[in-house]
């Protein structure tokens, strides 16, 4: 009952499923090893590194022999840096150098760019020299750039060859590529010619010419590009791979979607974390200590304390005006608030507007003008709304005319600010994402208190 129960399981679960994997955990706590091999021969590579990943640092490597020789490389692929450490460190040269063949070029430079140096030079010198010196000149493109994500197993045509000599030479070479739905034309010089699919050839007649079908019009990519760039054309196109070329257009690689997603992600997260005024994580949150989380946020705490500082500073200024009307202090943390969050919403929009391509710098008087409009509309709303509060609850008019007055301005300039700062900062090469919530909302209290006191001192008598 308990097996069926465990097979019922297995074929209803889902990925990522913690039960599947504390069964498999038993499993191995119990020693059940052939039960184990049955169940992770089944398995997707993906959930398999998802289960391997955790375990202890003892077990990886026992788990990890007990894969198909078929399965063991895509797993490792899917490996947490730490798990991959585990696996090559526990494993002998000859096993090493049977994984590392196996590998695809893009996912051993991952691997070995999350590895110290003694394990990276032994992984090297068991790797045979062809491979290695495709890795080493991976490596040394820069970092985040095309060429340092790309892989270098393609597949490529000449543009005199038929469809039936293409389909042979797919059926004898392909296991060994990376991706042979998407297909290169290149001349003896490897200078890119076209692309064609393996739809079209599966389509086309055996006889027919490879320059007769191929589409010339190819997009690409250069290895010097920057990497978030060239996963927008992933985004832009629906495309399966790219291919990367050097100066001299010679196809020296491409890049697949599977790793434009990891780039996507990779990004993403960072901005997040930019956004939250927090540094970059390099492991997952459950994985992270407390000694480098703290270290990765009091940096910007820091410095958004000591920009806070002035907003302090403009209070004092104007102390005279609140000891002589105490309730404008009560109106400052809602209009901080209001402006902070205006500010906030409009560079959210804007900074997702460029990560996608909709918005570029040529586009920034559009934009102000259109948050410009936008920030009226609010300001007016919150402006009426606050005046009529005021009126029937303090039954004072002036400080009515003062808070709704500095709330639409602070509204307006708000938004100014928050559409304007993460543009300006892309024209000078700053990550935008900096410029999002907590940068800006500082910088509009600065403006908003300012707004408020000097319409206070000029509307309000004895000031």
């Amino acid at each position: 009952m308990a097996d069926q129960k465990q097979t019922q399981l297995f074929e209803n679960r889902k990925y990522d499923d913690r039960e599947y994997i504390q069964y498999l955990t038993e499993l191995l706590e119990l020693q059940n090893f052939p039960k184990l091999r049955a169940e992770l021969k089944d398995d997707n590579e993906v959930d398999i590194a998802n289960f391997l990943d955790t375990l202890s640092d003892e077990k990886i490597a026992l788990v990890f022999r007990m894969l198909p020789k078929d399965m063991g490389a895509e797993v490792f692929a899917h490996l947490s840096p730490e798990a991959q450490y585990n696996v090559a460190h526990a494993f002998s040269d000859a096993e090493t150098t049977q994984l590392v063949a196996e590998l695809f070029v893009d996912d051993a430079v991952d691997f070995l760019e999350e590895m110290p140096a003694n394990l990276v030079t032994r992984v090297l010198r068991l790797t045979s020299p062809q491979k290695r010196q495709t890795i080493n000149r991976i490596l040394q493109y820069p970092e985040n750039s095309a060429g340092s994500i790309m892989t270098t197993e393609y597949t490529s045509f000449r543009k005199n060859m038929t469809v039936g000599e293409s389909l042979e030479y797919l059926r004898r070479f392909g296991h060994n590529k990376e991706t042979i739905y998407t297909c290169y034309v290149t001349n003896p010089s490897r200078i890119l010619e076209g692309v064609i699919s393996v739809k079209t050839l599966l389509l086309a007649d055996d006889s027919e010419i490879i320059a007769d079908l191929m589409d010339t019009d190819v997009i690409s990519a250069h290895t010097s590009d920057d990497q978030e760039n060239v996963a927008l054309l992933f985004h832009k196109y629906d495309f399966l791979a790219v291919p990367v070329v050097d100066i001299e257009n010679r196809l020296v690689g491409i890049i697949t979607v599977d790793d434009a997603v990891d780039v996507i992600q990779a990004e993403t997260t960072e901005d997040f974390a930019k956004m939250a005024a927090v540094g970059p994580y390099e492991t997952a949150y459950m994985k992270s200590s407390i000694w480098n989380m703290g270290r990765n946020r009091i940096v910007w705490l820091l410095i958004l304390m000591v920009s806070a500082i002035f907003s302090g500073l403009i209070i004092q200024n104007f102390e005279g005006a609140l000891l002589l009307y105490p309730i404008l202090f009560s109106f400052v943390p809602m209009l901080t608030a209001a402006g902070g969050n205006v500010g906030a919403q409009s560079s959210t929009l804007i900074i997702r507007g460029m990560a996608v391509g909709e918005i570029n710098f040529r586009d920034i008087a559009k934009v102000i003008w259109k948050e410009f409009r936008v920030g009226i509309l609010l300001g007016l709303a919150l402006a009426i709304i606050n005046f009529l509060r005021i009126v029937i609850f303090y039954d004072n008019l002036l400080i009515a005319i003062v808070l709704s007055a500095s709330m639409f301005f602070t509204v307006v300039l708000a938004a100014a600010i928050g559409c304007s700062l993460p543009m300006l900062a892309k024209a000078v090469n700053i990550d935008p994402a900096i410029m999002a919530t907590p940068f800006i909302t500082t910088l509009v209290d600065l403006t908003a208190l300012m707004v408020y006191f000097l319409i206070a001192t000029a509307l309000l008598p004895g000031l």
